[in-house]
């Protein structure tokens, strides 16, 4: 993947994050707590995406 891809797909991966994070704290007024929990796994594995793809970003600039 090149840099500007990985750039592309990071931009969009933390557009999707704070959408996400917007939408469990909707859920957790609203007393969805089952859907909370699957919205924070989901999160999770943003997290990790985004380390993985800033990592790969990084060896690319050196």
């Amino acid at each position: 993947m090149d840099k500007r891809s990985l750039e592309y797909e990071i931009a969009e991966l933390k557009m999707d994050y704070i959408s996400l994070q917007g939408d469990i704290e909707k859920l957790e007024s609203t007393g969805h707590g089952d859907q909370v929990a699957n919205a924070e796994q989901r999160l999770a594995a943003m997290e990790d995406r985004l380390a993985e793809l800033n990592r790969q970003l990084d060896e690319l600039g050196d």
